[in-house]
């Protein structure tokens, strides 16, 4: 009987010997991944920084693509096994112009690790006329994954691995109105409903894929410290969720509670080369092991960052993560058949 994880049927911890203080480097615990070619979103800043990092000196080959290559390169220097690579996100035609320029190669994809992503901005629209932080979590990464999917199952045991957050738990996914044409714009909203995105693909990506050998992972990198993902972020939003005092700094009791980057960065390599997911997909993770399922008795404490843990059922639900294909296809304008 074949086995997925839609309603979080696989939503249980495996005891992986890892938690939230494990490192990036603890977890790929001394592997050669000499031959392993990487692709990384977002792999120049904070914890992609971190993963490209540690991926690398593990002997991977890394492409990093970057919508400011010049930073990027200067971010990476003195990493070995990294190339920079054009791309933007929120530009579907750069994304059409790198991958296929990576499939022409005729190179296997061992790893995609959707990792860059935008917290907390104004109201924005990319050039299709989708919410930003919907277009730059999920669609840009959907696109990106149909369109190296061909290099992906030359790989015959790729990975593709995205990073999701807790913040998943603010919304699901709103398919009258995702693009809030209809609605006030609470951005609150729009970063949890692309959070649920990525865990809705993941699932069901893992379904359609496996068959190629092919597997998919999502995650939780935890509260991290060090990344500068909600800089356009209101103080005041801060301020309401009790993680900064009135005068605007981070409160100590927070600060403690908080992941370092290379903590942050463990749970995309664990998903990304542990041998303890090799028959095991389409799952949530976080400390570097896979999730609980939130069955509304882990009660969070946004003033603890160790509390926010599981993974809400209705961001791995089977209808919404087929109805959420179909919609990607359709915002898009891209055919994704898995075959």
């Amino acid at each position: 009987m074949e086995q997925n994880n839609y309603q979080g049927a696989l939503q249980q911890p495996l005891g992986s010997g890892f938690n939230a203080t494990s490192t990036a480097s603890e977890v790929l615990d001394g592997k050669n991944l000499t031959g392993t070619t990487v692709i990384i979103t977002g792999g120049y800043a904070g914890i992609g920084l971190e993963t490209t990092r540690v991926l690398a000196e593990a002997g991977a080959t890394v492409i990093a693509p970057a919508r400011d290559p010049e930073k990027a390169r200067k971010n990476l220097e003195g990493i070995p096994n990294v190339t920079v690579e054009l791309m933007d996100l929120m530009d579907p035609s750069s994304i059409d112009t790198f991958a296929t320029n990576f499939v022409k190669l005729g190179r296997p994809l061992h790893l995609l690790i959707n990792n860059a992503g935008i917290m907390w901005v104004p109201l924005r629209y990319d050039q299709r006329g989708h919410e930003s932080q919907l277009a730059t979590n999920h669609l840009g990464h959907f696109q990106l994954t149909a369109r190296l999917w061909p290099a992906l199952k030359k790989a015959k045991g790729a990975r593709v691995v995205t990073v999701s957050s807790y913040g998943h738990q603010m919304a699901p996914f709103n398919f009258e109105d995702p693009d809030f044409r209809h609605r006030d714009y609470e951005t609150l909203q729009g970063y949890g409903q692309s959070k649920t995105a990525n865990n809705l693909f993941t699932v069901e990506l893992d379904r359609r894929a496996r068959a190629h050998k092919v597997r998919a992972y999502v995650l939780h990198p935890g509260a991290v410290n060090g990344t500068d993902l909600a800089r356009e972020a209101p103080i005041a939003l801060f301020q309401q969720m009790g993680i900064i005092d009135e005068a605007g700094n981070l409160k100590p009791e927070v600060e403690a509670r908080l992941k370092t980057l290379p903590q942050g960065a463990a749970t995309t390599v664990w998903c990304a080369t542990s041998p303890q997911l090799s028959d095991l997909g389409g799952v949530y993770c976080e400390d570097a092991d896979v999730a609980e399922l939130d069955l509304g008795n882990l009660s969070p404490n946004y003033e603890d960052p160790s509390t926010q843990r599981g993974v809400q059922p209705y961001s791995l639900d089977e209808a919404n993560a087929k109805r959420l294909w179909s919609l990607s296809e359709e915002m898009t304008g891209i055919t994704f058949p898995v075959d």
